[in-house]
């Protein structure tokens, strides 16, 4: 889509563009079930980027306890537990700039990934930037999804991170769709950012080629002693808004209600559900901000008759469209 139709589409009536929305979820989405997902910080802290909103920066005076990258087993406890709960995907994160083949903490990851696909489980990660031969090796290893945030507009990304730029992001997302590993990637709202830069990010979003698998919408939970941590929380009428717009501009990807979601009741998910969000994560961790009680979102999705996904090892990248131009660039080019 381009930013003039999502802009039109986003100045809808709320109740019109919900309509619209809900119509699109239910033509791809006929089942409308819920994926639940868990999330795991295999590494912890000390990261050279400056990315404000986050509190694994090294740059950063936080309160977060930095931590190595985990034992093979303690990751495996806590994927056998994720799966023992309900959950179908398994997502890892890991605090640093980026990945490189032969070296011993890639060849641990590769080497959790393994046992926990072994589990059944559909496996994610996010690891920073990779290159061609990374992406090819995690995909070999039973890597089903990449996760690599655009978080918001290229003309606002510099004002948020300064020691890597928005084509790096999207040269790792291309090497890993050229992978045959599907794409998760979405953004943060509450970065000081305007709706024309949340609506950049789904124009962007919504011409990769192939679309996203998953689009996890955030919103910030600011974290003291970073840059952003005095902004104020973001109404969730513009978080509905924003899942309704990501539904109708990338339609087959799960459209994730992902960080924040501790501030919001359970009615205003339930507008975020209706809207097209279809994933979760589960668990009463995130890398480092806190999630609802399981309990809680097993009681809520129960009230409202919803049914959650099975896993799919078997998830087949989306295929490249020989008729569409690559990724586009920030400037509106595409990528070769």
């Amino acid at each position: 889509m381009t930013l003039a139709e999502l802009q039109e589409l986003h100045s809808l009536p709320f109740f019109d563009l919900l309509k619209r929305a809900r119509e699109v979820h239910e033509r791809y989405w006929p089942e409308g079930k819920i994926q639940l997902c868990t999330l795991l910080s295999i590494k912890t802290g000390g990261c050279s980027e400056d990315c404000a909103y986050c509190a694994q920066s090294a740059r950063y005076k936080t309160e977060l306890e930095s931590h190595v990258l985990l034992e093979r087993e303690e990751v495996m406890t806590h994927a056998r537990a994720a799966k023992n709960m309900g959950s179908t995907r398994f997502c890892m994160g890991a605090a640093w700039r980026g990945v490189r083949g032969g070296t011993e903490r890639f060849e641990q990851v590769l080497g959790i990934v393994r046992d926990v696909a072994a589990l059944d489980l559909e496996v994610c990660v996010t690891l920073g930037e990779l290159g061609p031969e990374e992406a090819r090796q995690l995909r070999d290893a039973g890597v089903t999804a990449y996760n690599h945030n655009l978080d918001t507009s290229p003309e606002h990304y510099p004002n948020i991170v300064t020691t890597h730029t928005y084509d790096d992001r999207l040269r790792t997302i291309r090497n890993v769709q050229d992978a045959g590993i599907s794409v998760c990637c979405g953004g943060i709202l509450g970065l000081s950012e305007t709706i024309t830069d949340r609506l950049r990010l789904l124009e962007i979003i919504s011409h990769f080629n192939p679309q996203p698998e998953s689009v996890p919408i955030n919103s910030l939970m600011p974290m003291p002693g970073t840059p952003l941590a005095e902004n104020p929380q973001v109404d969730p009428f513009d978080l509905v808004r924003m899942i309704a717009c990501a539904r109708i501009a990338v339609p087959a990807a799960k459209v994730r209600l992902s960080a924040g979601r501790t501030r919001l009741s359970d009615e205003v998910q339930t507008l975020c559900f209706y809207a097209g969000a279809n994933s979760i994560f589960y668990g009463e961790k995130l890398l480092t901000t806190d999630n609802p009680d399981t309990a809680r979102d097993l009681a809520l999705l129960a009230k409202l008759g919803l049914q959650t996904l099975e896993p799919d090892r078997a998830l087949a990248a989306p295929v490249l469209d020989p008729s569409v131009p690559a990724n586009p660039s920030p400037d509106g080019h595409h990528q070769q």
